[in-house]
Order: C-alpha cells, then sequence, then structure tokens
C-alpha cells in the first residue's frame, strides 16, 4: 500500500486538471469527417505520433509485470523492449506504403494488396483479439494494479476493484469518443512526460538506496544477461532473438494499434520522423521500467525491503522509497500509462468496426453518419470491457499465462503476409489469403493443444509439439507460413499491375518516389543510425 501526503493529492489532481484541458482543446477541434475523427485530420506532427506511439504501447504490464520480470528473471525479458530498430523500419520502409495510399486500416491495406477476402479475415481476428483479449486484460489489470498499489480493498460501500476498473474504462471512453483521435493523440503529449519523468525518480532512487550501480551487478549476478544458453526452457537465445524479431514486426509494422498513429501523419516525413523519436523513448524502458525490479530484488537480499513476490516490485519501491508529492507524479504516470494504452485500443477498435464493416455494407453512408456509428462503437467497445471483467476474474490467471503465448501463435502469418507482399509483386491474392488462414488455424491449434494438455497422452505427436518451446514453435510457424505462401504463389494467378500500383516496392510510382526522397534529411539518418547504435550497444554491454 502506497500512503498518500496531501501534496501526491495536488500532484495528481493538477495531472488530471491538465489532461481535461487537452481533451477540452482536442474537442473544439471540430470532426468534419472520418479523416478528422480517426485520423486527427491527417494533420499530426512528429512530436505526437512519436509521443502516441510510446504511450500506446506502455500499459500496466510496464510499470508493474515488467519490474516484477525484472525481479524474477532478469533481463530476460529485455528483448522485447530492445525493439527500437523495428520501429525505425516501420518509419522507413512501410509509412510510404500506408500513408501514401491514404488507407485507414491495416485490413484495408490488405484488400488493396490482396483482397476482399483477406480484409475481412483480419478485421474480424483483429477485432475479437482487441475485445477479449487487449482491451479486457488492460481493463482487468488497471483495476488489480490500482487496487494493489493504493491498498483500498473497499469505496463507498464497493469493491475498489470494480471502481478502479469501471472507473478507468468510463473516464477513458468518454475522452476517447468525445474528442476521437486529437484527444487520444494530444493527451499524449502530456502522458508521457508524466510516465517517464515517475519512472526515473524510481529508477535513481532505487540506485541510491542500493548503492549505485556495481553493487545492482553484484547482487544480481547472472540475472544482468541478455543471451541465455540454447537449452534455456524458458528463454533459448535462438528463440528470443528470431521470435521477438517477428512478434515485434508484427506488433510494431501490421497491428492496427500502433499503425494508426503513422497514419494520422501530415505526411510521410512527419511519419517517419515520429517513428524516430518513439524508436528514442522506447530506449527508455528496460531501464526505468525493467530496472527497478532489479534494484528491488537487490534491496530484498539486503533486508531493506521485504519483496513477497515479485509483481509486488513496482508497489514496494514506490510506498518505501519517494517522497511526498513524487509518489503522486509515479501515480499519475501509471494512471497515465494505462489510459493511453485503453484509448489507443477504443479509438483502434472504433476504427476497424466502421471503416471495415460498416462503411463496406453501406457505402452510401455520409462522414457525418460515419463519425456517428464511430463514436457508438468506441461506446459498443467500453461496454463489451467492462462486461467481460467478471469472466477476466474467472479466467485471468489463463488469459495472463498464455498472453504472450497468443501474440507468438497470431504473429507470424500475419507478419508473413504483409513482409511478402510489400517486397514482392509474384505473392498472388490467393496465396495472401492462404497464408493468413494457415497461420491462424496452426496458431490457434497450438493454443487448444496447450488449454487441453493434460487430456494430451505423453509421447505422441501432439504431445511433441506441444513441449516445443513457445518460441522456436513461433519462428517454425513463420517458416511454414512463408512455404505455403510462395508454394501457393507458383500456381496461381498474380494481381494485375494496376491492383499493385504503389503498394509494393516494385510499383512505387515515381511521385511517391519524389516525395519519400524529399522528406529525408541527413538528421533523420542520423537519428535512426544512433537509435541502432545504443540497441548494438545496450546488447553488447549486457551480453
Amino acid at each position: 500500500m502506497i500512503e498518500f501526503a496531501p501534496l501526491d493529492y495536488w500532484v495528481l489532481t493538477l495531472f488530471f486538471v491538465l489532461l481535461a484541458a487537452v481533451v477540452g482543446f482536442a474537442m473544439r477541434q471540430k470532426e468534419r469527417d472520418t479523416t478528422d475523427y480517426f485520423l486527427a485530420g491527417r494533420n499530426a506532427g512528429w512530436l505526437v505520433i512519436g509521443s502516441s506511439i510510446f504511450a500506446s504501447n506502455i500499459g500496466s504490464e510496464h510499470l508493474v509485470g515488467l519490474s516484477g520480470a525484472g525481479a524474477q528473471t532478469g533481463m530476460a525479458m529485455a528483448h522485447w523492449e530492445l525493439q527500437s530498430f523495428i520501429i525505425i523500419l516501420l518509419g522507413w520502409l512501410f509509412v510510404p506504403f500506408y500513408w501514401s495510399s491514404k488507407i485507414y486500416t491495416m485490413p484495408e491495406f490488405l484488400e488493396r494488396r490482396y483482397g476482399p477476402s483477406s480484409r475481412t479475415f483480419l478485421s474480424v481476428i483483429s477485432l475479437v483479439s482487441y475485445v477479449l483479449t487487449k482491451v479486457s486484460v488492460t481493463v482487468y489489470a488497471g483495476g488489480v494494479v490500482l487496487q494493489t498499489v493504493l491498498g483500498i480493498d473497499t469505496l463507498w460501500g464497493f469493491d475498489f476493484f470494480w471502481v478502479a476498473a469501471i472507473g478507468l474504462v468510463v473516464v477513458t471512453g468518454i475522452y476517447t469518443v468525445l474528442g476521437g483521435m486529437k484527444a487520444v493523440l494530444w493527451t499524449s503529449v502530456i502522458q508521457t512526460p508524466v510516465l517517464i519523468i515517475g519512472s526515473v525518480v524510481i529508477l535513481v532512487t532505487g540506485l541510491e538506496a542500493v548503492g549505485g550501480f556495481a553493487e545492482l551487478e553484484r547482487i544480481n549476478a547472472e540475472k544482468m544477461h541478455l543471451i541465455r544458453p540454447a537449452s534455456d526452457p524458458d528463454f533459448p537465445w535462438p528463440g528470443v532473438i528470431f521470435g521477438s524479431l517477428i512478434i515485434g514486426f508484427w506488433y510494431w509494422c501490421t497491428d492496427q494499434y500502433i499503425v494508426q498513429r503513422v497514419l494520422s501523419a501530415k505526411g510521410v516525413k512527419a511519419a517517419r520522423q515520429g517513428t524516430i523519436l518513439a524508436g528514442y523513448l522506447k530506449l527508455l524502458p528496460v531501464f526505468i521500467f525493467l530496472f527497478p525490479g532489479l534494484i528491488a530484488f537487490a534491496l530484498h537480499e539486503k533486508g531493506i525491503i521485504n519483496l513477497d513476490s515479485p509483481d509486488q516490485a513496482f508497489a514496494t519501491l514506490v510506498s518505501t522509497l519517494l517522497p511526498a508529492g513524487i509518489k503522486g507524479i509515479v501515480i499519475g504516470g501509471l494512471i497515465a500509462a494505462l489510459m493511453s494504452s485503453l484509448a489507443s485500443l477504443f479509438n483502434s477498435s472504433a476504427t476497424l468496426f466502421t471503416i471495415d464493416f460498416y462503411k463496406r455494407f453501406r457505402p452510401e453512408s455520409s462522414e457525418q453518419q460515419l463519425v456517428k456509428v464511430g463514436r457508438l462503437a468506441t461506446l459498443v467497445v467500453v461496454a463489451l470491457g467492462i462486461v467481460w471483467i467478471p469472466v477476466m476474474q474467472l479466467v485471468a490467471d489463463v488469459l495472463y499465462e498464455y498472453l504472450q503465448l497468443v501474440q507468438s501463435l497470431l504473429a507470424p502469418g500475419v507478419a508473413v503476409v504483409f513482409l511478402l507482399g510489400a517486397f514482392s509483386k509474384r505473392i498472388t491474392p490467393t496465396a495472401g489469403f492462404v497464408g493468413l488462414i494457415a497461420g491462424f488455424v496452426l496458431g490457434m491449434s497450438r493454443l487448444l493443444l496447450q488449454v487441453f494438455s493434460e487430456s494430451i497422452p505423453t509421447g505422441g505427436l501432439l504431445h511433441q509439439l506441444l513441449t516445443v518451446n513457445w518460441l522456436y514453435y513461433c519462428i517454425g510457424l513463420f517458416i511454414v507460413v512463408c512455404v505455403i505462401v510462395l508454394g501457393v504463389s507458383l500456381f496461381t494467378k498474380p494481381a494485375c499491375e494496376a491492383q499493385l500500383a504503389g503498394i509494393t516496392y516494385g510499383s512505387i510510382s515515381a511521385e511517391q518516389r519524389a516525395e519519400i526522397r524529399a522528406g529525408i534529411s541527413k538528421w533523420d539518418i542520423v537519428h535512426s543510425a544512433i537509435i541502432v547504435a545504443i540497441t548494438i550497444g545496450i546488447y553488447v554491454r549486457f551480453w
């Protein structure tokens, strides 16, 4: 439990006042059409894009879960946080296709590359996964985290878990519905610095309490290494390196949840520079979220704090190390992380439903009607998030245990279809659709095996598939889908040149190339190189 002083409450009040002011500003910018509501009028600059990408990515699993992972397994989970270079790939390689084609959603891009069937299939999978995993897990985690951190059991006669969870959903839902993408983007500008400042304070204070970085390394010893033996049952280095790359590419370069931010850019240059800023910000989580877990473990070993479980690392550090006022900043950062993740999920889900379903079946709908549907879709997603909470309470342990696994099973098929489709004109529409289906079926088959593992007899083929490390399975699934897509392409008809115009590297028009080249500055190249160099340096330092 974290005990608040009056100053902490004043700090939190100031944070919410600033947030309300920003939302009010966004609401004053009237939405004339769907471009305004879902993509902020395609007029966002690099600052809000980069801030929104980072804020959307950071949730309770970073402030609490990643700290707990640091306390328990050390640097093993850091690979998923050292993916700034993949965000750079989004800006340099994929933004030219996405932005110049004027799409709203990733399924819409697949329709232009492969056909309507691929769009519908990805839309359905994305919406279901958002509502039943991302939205629900974030809402559930928010309620649990706030109840744990604040140490409040009941409020106004109600279980505080419900008050916190529903409160987060309602407040975030209100400003997302009313302000649209502009509110999501601009609130990120406030939420990101609060989140970073609060986390840096914990890092600095914790290092001082431990006795410095050298002492931290001494106590954690082997836990400070990124690379584990190939025989490691959980994080073998080949699986971690290549598996995390596949999952990272899917998440950062193809998921609507993230890519919608660059689609809001005023141009290719702003989108690319936004990803560069996000790349810099993404270098921070290992140090400001994972390192506090290492610090908590070290302080526990020295007898300075009592750590009952790894997941208590964040709350224990805040309650024992931070002075009045600073606690308010840190909790403000926690709330900011939860709200920014939820806002992005709500808006992305509404965009997928409105553009990929409603507009396709009601093409005659006016722009004003589509905006209304978008708002209603956001409300529905908010309601579903609340309704799903009781179910989450019953199966939360299962979902938390399999959340990373589910991502590793969804990612390979989608990653293959996007990657091959962008770089090869020879990949056919049939092959793309078959690849999506094959990746999903093979991935979900492994998930079903996991769920019913106790009833599967040992020694058989199914049991052998089940015992394969989840990261190795992810890599194998990626290779299998690649072979399927390439094989089907050999026997099916490719798309015509008109369909491929501007959406593969081999079909970029002269005008597109000129626009891309005109927006490149030497500083974009320099900053991108710096981010890659820092990432390599971190790997070398903690090898």
